[in-house]
């Protein structure tokens, strides 16, 4: 039995039931959550889980052969017993309008100059991607900036959908990393940008640009050969 992943069809859902399927110490299995998972570069949500009267912290979220296990400070909970889920809102809207802001810069950057994405870490304050870029040329990446927040100004709506796996990919960028493909599932989760991007990817976003704000360069750094990191922030 895997947790069922409440955040895949709705990013804004901020509190929610579930019961506990499991406990190992300080970790807490759900049979569903909103709680993200740290993967895809992305920082895990944190929260609370309530049980009656009861508080307890949710400090780390992992996702391991399908089950999510929630590290949660000092709890008292057992197999059975039915909970509530809070997520802490302003971190995880903050890493959501993040994560929609790199998908709209990478997809400028990926049609003007080719790029694929190496690596990325986005964080509630600050961010960061790696690209196969072959010259370190402030510039260009400052121009790209630049013009995506232009677009993310027009305020295009960004759909969130599933399409089998074949058929999605067949769509020309559907792929913006350089060593890695989607899972191996029968139907993979789209994100569109309306006319601005399309990715197969798993975490959450915001529905439309408006909400991001405009994107802040903050550095660009090599880190090996071909390999440019590039650093940013929002505001506001």
């Amino acid at each position: 039995m895997s947790t069922e992943l409440l955040y895949m069809d709705d990013s804004y859902l901020r509190e929610f039931d579930a019961r506990v399927l499991d406990v190992r110490q300080d970790e807490v299995w759900l049979d569903r959550t909103a709680f993200y998972p740290q993967g895809g570069g992305l920082s895990s949500d944190t929260g609370v889980i309530r049980k009656g009267s009861k508080e307890y912290k949710v400090v780390d979220v992992r996702k391991e052969s399908g089950i999510i296990w929630h590290k949660v400070l000092g709890h008292s909970l057992k197999k059975g017993d039915e909970i509530r889920g809070i997520i802490d809102w302003d971190k995880r809207y903050r890493v959501m309008r993040m994560h929609t802001a790199l998908h709209a810069l990478i997809s400028i950057m990926n049609k003007k100059y080719g790029v694929l994405v190496t690596g990325n870490k986005i964080s509630p304050e600050r961010s960061r991607v790696d690209v196969n870029l072959e010259k370190p040329d402030r510039e260009l990446v400052k121009e790209a900036i630049e013009e995506t927040n232009q677009i993310l100004a027009e305020g295009l709506p960004v759909k969130i959908y599933y399409l089998p796996r074949k058929e999605a990919m067949k769509i020309p960028g559907i792929v913006k990393l350089a060593k890695a493909l989607p899972p191996n599932v029968d139907k993979l989760r789209i994100v569109e940008i309306e006319s601005v991007d399309i990715q197969a990817d798993g975490g959450p976003h915001v529905g439309n640009t408006k909400e991001i704000g405009k994107i802040v360069f903050l550095k660009l750094e090599n880190k090996g050969k071909n390999n440019r990191r590039i650093h940013f922030t929002l505001e506001p």
